[in-house]
């Protein structure tokens, strides 16, 4: 069947016969099957202009969609260039976008989610035609299937940190990650060591080789990574001041020291006594170990090494701090969560927020006013207890003062 004329908004049914086309109008024809086509050259996401077809069921409907097209070309609303599957977007983002923007241990969550879970399930989806209802399906399912809250949302952050992109990139015009249902996180609720439990702990650790280490996360809340990247260089002895600058991070497989991510996380310290002592132990350590390991010594200048120089794994330490927990008796809480342990101790000691931000490492005081506005068992007692000496006259024995 021969192409009919082209509909216009006077006459969309093409009933008048035809007339001259302006260059780039586009056009509107039926295919021999009886359906209609609507063409025309359109911007595409690659700032080229590509010859898009719409499909109707009549010459009104391949007409509506022909102007729409049109309308968002002229907004600099792209199609994208080519017909991408979700499964290729992800590899594309995770190699151009995350991988040099983001943490390398945030980049290794994200690879495995979109590896383990993201590809295998919804890889081969076109990525424009991805919907809200296919998405809600699959983590749905997920759930089912007896995944945790918590990891069916880094499935959800992942795919939506993805989809962001290439709203950006005009690939699609909605993240319909976004718009999932999914139950609230309900974490359990991590009760931070208090001072007296803290120095029950470095008492019992006082013999490990990973005592200056631990004293150091308890003094100032380092990060893992931090203080398995402290260099001798960044301790100044004369001025008693130490320089967080670098961590120690798995990156492709192998360890890496690397700069911290953010300005906040370069910050100078005090060093305390405590600290310094610790550090001095640690040198003189240290000197034996090198003694010892002769021509084998790897010299990287870290203040923390295995015995023959080279940088502790991260997950050694955590290892090493899970046993002596384990074997002290204490309350157990995770290596990370000394950070949250100082945060709070720095609250109880009446530290100013925004110190306490510069001290940890903070980037926003969002996340350090978190933890400020942490009620705790221990700041409730105390509270409580002044109340009731307000009231009855005395202070009893619940920590009123």
């Amino acid at each position: 069947m021969p192409k009919t004329a082209l509909a216009t908004p006077e006459d969309p049914d093409g009933r008048k016969g035809k007339r001259s086309r302006a260059n780039g109008e586009g056009s509107v024809y039926q295919r021999q099957d009886g359906r209609w086509v609507a063409s025309a050259y359109v911007l595409a996401s690659d700032g080229s202009m590509k010859r898009v077809q719409r499909y109707g069921r009549t010459r009104k409907e391949a007409y509506d969609k022909l102007t729409e097209l049109q309308r968002n070309s002229n907004r600099n609303v792209a199609v994208p260039d080519r017909p991408w599957k979700l499964g290729e977007y992800l590899d594309y983002w995770l190699e151009q976008v995350a991988k040099p923007s983001v943490r390398s241990t945030t980049y290794a969550k994200y690879e495995q989610t979109v590896r383990l879970y993201l590809k295998p399930n919804l890889g081969t989806q076109r990525l424009d035609r991805l919907r809200v209802a296919k998405l809600q399906t699959f983590l749905n399912g997920r759930l089912k299937a007896g995944d945790s809250v918590p990891k069916v949302h880094a499935m959800r952050t992942t795919l939506s940190s993805a989809l962001t992109r290439a709203m950006r990139e005009e690939l699609i015009s909605v993240n319909p990650a976004r718009l999932v249902t999914l139950p609230a996180e309900d974490p359990e609720r991590m009760r931070p060591w208090n001072a007296d439990e803290a120095k029950r702990f470095l008492e019992y650790a006082r013999s490990n080789p990973m005592y200056p280490a631990l004293v150091l996360m308890l003094l100032y809340g380092l990060r893992r990574g931090e203080v398995l990247g402290l260099s001798w260089e960044d301790v100044d002895l004369e001025t008693d001041v130490m320089s967080i600058r670098r961590q120690v991070q798995r990156v492709d497989g192998a360890l890496a020291l690397v700069d911290v991510k953010t300005r906040a996380g370069r910050r100078s310290l005090p060093l305390l006594s405590w600290a310094r002592d610790a550090l001095i132990e640690q040198a003189e350590w240290q000197s034996d170990k090198k003694r010892r390991a002769g021509e084998g010594w790897a010299e990287t200048g870290l203040v923390f090494t295995t015995r023959t120089g080279k940088a502790i794994q991260p997950r050694s330490l955590s290892r090493t701090f899970e046993r002596l927990v384990k074997a002290s008796g204490m309350r157990p809480i995770r290596l990370h969560d000394l950070r949250h342990s100082v945060a709070s101790l720095l609250k109880r000691a009446g530290v100013a927020p925004r110190d306490a931000m510069e001290i940890l490492g903070h980037s926003r005081i969002s996340v350090t006013m978190e933890i400020y506005t942490h009620s705790d068992e221990e700041t409730q007692r105390q509270g409580l207890g002044r109340l009731g000496g307000a009231i009855f006259g005395e202070t009893g024995n619940d920590g009123g003062e």
